[in-house]
């Protein structure tokens, strides 16, 4: 095998030495090489999870706990998608030695997306990778340039669908055991967003992968055009020092403002007042939320007060309090919960039999007489005994549970500095606010 490898590296470098482009097949596999005629978008991947794929204490904590636990037959199940070239390279088998390999082969690299050719799948990374030293990208008439080849893909064309078969299927994860533990491309397969029709089709790149006027690349002959960021923004963020982590939190958060459209109808009962709280999936793409959902802490703070003094609380939590240890039975809490064969609840992947929760869908069809069409509406009612003069409705989201860094530093894996670093952002669009001057009826946020 190391003999097949080294003689294709050698063929395909004299190839890119007789078709006249400077960089050869290492040079292509290093970012770094590509910043001098692509510096905005070096510098927004270098920000990117997909950069810090690799380097995520998370990401490592888990897979070398589920190592140790599973006694190596976790295998290439984690690095398959954080660092894939690294895998394809040979370079690491099971992530366990990450920290020593090469920083041009960690995480997933320009090289690594802009060479795909195909895709064979729907989930755990079956991209596949060409030979032919040629970059592919969703320019229909790119430059011709010293650098490198450069080719149109639909693959990398957000404005196409078949661009979501390209992202997709790493963030659709499904566990040596069969449980499909990370669903958001069959989510967004499900949603009105896949529909190849211009008013409703919304790939992933359109929404992660903002477009704006601009160079594509720093090259004599290049012209404006539209050209898409590379931060890919979503939900998780750095939690060790790296690059654009501040714009990158702030992309986060703008990302997740506009996600849910809710609103409270409050009505008077014998006693008190009910609070009918509607949450509607309106602008994610996929469910929320999403990606590894069972890891995800999402939950609603509903708070009533009378006079300044709280009459009612649900959702409320103290700084660095953990969503699991709030005695509450109102607690309304988005997302999957893994389970054992034996019907325990477990949280790690490599241990779950099946899944269950409650995650908000995204829409189905844009008519509600149309017989694809899911309700997605979510309403559950609170009842506030006596009465209030101000209700206050929010909703937060933790990219991963503080117990679930518990775990991982009390088993020895993950630094405990790492706790605090995690944040919880509010999706601040979700705020609503209900006052005695409304009067009865229903506050939709503003």
């Amino acid at each position: 095998m190391k003999v097949q490898r080294a003689t294709v590296f050698f063929a395909l470098a004299a190839l890119a030495a007789c078709s006249g482009k400077t960089l050869e097949r290492a040079d292509l596999l290093d970012p770094a090489n590509c910043k001098d005629c692509h510096p905005d978008h070096y510098r927004e991947w270098s920000g990117s999870m997909h950069a810090y794929a690799a380097d995520d204490p998370v990401f490592l904590a888990l897979n070398q706990k589920g190592q140790r636990e599973t006694n190596g037959a976790l295998g290439d199940f984690c690095v398959k998608c954080h660092a894939p070239i690294a895998l394809e390279e040979g370079l690491t088998h099971d992530g366990l030695n990450l920290a020593d390999v090469p920083r041009p082969m960690k995480g997933v690299t320009c090289y690594f997306c802009h060479s795909v050719e195909a895709v064979e799948g729907e989930h755990n990374n079956p991209l596949v990778l060409s030979d032919d030293l040629v970059l592919r990208g969703g320019i229909e008439d790119p430059v011709d340039n010293e650098a490198h080849h450069s080719e149109y893909s639909a693959l990398h064309d957000r404005t196409q669908r078949d661009s979501s078969t390209l992202c997709g299927p790493c963030h659709d994860v499904v566990s040596p055991k069969g449980v499909a533990i990370e669903r958001t491309y069959q989510e967004w397969q499900a949603s009105l967003y896949s529909h190849d029709t211009p008013a409703e089709l919304q790939t992933c790149g359109r929404c992660h992968m903002a477009g704006r006027d601009g160079l594509a690349a720093d090259y004599p002959g290049v012209k404006v055009r539209r050209v898409q960021a590379h931060t890919f923004a979503a939900v998780d963020v750095a939690l060790t020092p790296w690059p654009e982590m501040e714009a990158q939190r702030n992309e986060v958060q703008r990302q997740l403002d506009p996600t849910l459209f809710n609103q409270l109808c409050v009505t008077r009962v014998t006693g008190g007042l009910d609070v009918e709280v509607d949450l509607e999936n309106f602008a994610a793409g996929h469910a929320f939320p999403s990606g590894a959902s069972a890891d995800r802490r999402v939950h609603v703070e509903l708070i009533a007060t009378l006079g300044g003094e709280v009459v009612f609380s649900s959702g409320a939590l103290a700084p660095g309090q953990r969503l699991v240890d709030l005695v509450d039975p109102n607690l309304w809490r988005l997302g999957d919960r893994l389970y054992d064969t034996q019907g325990q609840e477990v949280h790690t992947f490599w241990a779950a039999d099946r899944y269950e929760g409650q995650l908000l869908i995204a829409p189905t069809t844009i008519a509600p007489w149309d017989p694809d069409y899911v309700n997605p509406h979510y309403r559950r009612t609170y009842r506030i005994p006596g009465l209030a003069d101000r209700i206050t409705l929010r909703v937060f989201l933790q990219p991963i549970g503080v117990d679930i860094l518990d775990q991982l530093i009390q088993s020895g894996d993950l630094d405990p500095v790492i706790r605090d670093r995690m944040p919880t952002f509010e999706l601040r669009n979700s705020f609503v606010e209900w006052t005695t001057e409304l009067g009865e009826g229903c506050t939709p946020q503003t």
